[in-house]
């Protein structure tokens, strides 16, 4: 569950002015690396799996040992989603375009767009994205998929977050998090229903995803106060909203701390 604490450290709001030194130049070279090595090697020899996923059938095909680096699909292929005699796996309430993004990763170690790295700026960005506003490696490209029975468009990286946490990814996990704050110009409509998809497919133990979600909202609060949708979305209810009250009683005390420090005061 998202921790509804007043304590510092598990504050969501946090988020919303991240430290000059939160993504030191270390991690930048660490999470590089990773980049540049993917999980597999050259030499692929396992037996081939085939795979049929989602409703309206997409088969795709693997190597057993690719697969196997998911502790889902280490015990998939010895339970019942596993035909042995075809080597085939039947995944039929997987989505496709999302699968296909965490193939690409097992075999890869990043999926479309991929995450780079700008030497010249020394920052990351998006494969292919359009900096319009100038934000600085910031942009918009393919940042949402539509998903049957989800109303609508969702943002594609918080799909595959909850893909790569059934499947038990976490460093796909932080990988797809960490690309989703490199989107921009996504609109309300879109950020709340990804939320809520977020909420429906994520353990509540599991914070990260849903506090971006929150700080996000308090960090374009103007936006979001005037916005229907939301007033719409509140009226519908729901958890997420006891924590977003939590993140900002939060971020009221973050004000007032700072506030406080230079000349004692309360609010």
């Amino acid at each position: 569950m998202f921790k509804r604490s007043f304590h510092s450290k598990d504050r969501a709001s946090k988020a919303v002015k991240p430290s000059k030194r939160s993504f030191s130049d270390r991690q930048k070279l660490k999470l590089q690396q990773d980049l540049d090595s993917p999980p597999v090697g050259k030499s692929l020899t396992s037996p081939i799996i085939t795979l049929v996923v989602g409703r309206e059938p997409r088969i795709f095909a693997a190597h057993e040992d690719v697969l196997s680096l998911s502790p889902f699909f280490t015990a998939a292929l010895k339970g019942q989603f596993y035909e042995s005699s075809a080597k085939r796996v039947a995944l039929p309430d997987d989505d496709p375009q999302i699968f296909s993004c965490i193939l690409e990763y097992l075999y890869k170690g990043d999926y479309y767009p991929r995450l780079l790295f700008n030497k010249r700026h020394a920052s990351f960005e998006l494969e292919d994205a359009q900096d319009l506003q100038n934000l600085g490696g910031r942009g918009s490209v393919e940042s949402t998929v539509d998903i049957p029975g989800a109303g609508g468009a969702l943002l594609k990286d918080t799909v595959v977050y909850c893909a790569a946490e059934r499947y038990g990814l976490d460093e796909l996990k932080r990988l797809a998090l960490r690309k989703q704050g490199l989107q921009s110009a996504i609109t309300v409509d879109v950020i709340l229903r990804s939320a809520r998809f977020a909420y429906e497919n994520t353990p509540d133990s599991d914070s990260k995803l849903r506090a971006h979600y929150l700080a996000l909202i308090i960090r374009s609060r103007k936006t979001f106060k005037r916005s229907g949708t939301m007033q719409m979305e509140m009226e519908i209810g729901g958890s997420k909203f006891f924590d977003l009250f939590v993140a900002m009683c939060n971020h009221v005390d973050d004000i007032v701390d700072i506030g406080n420090n230079r000349s004692p005061k309360t609010i």
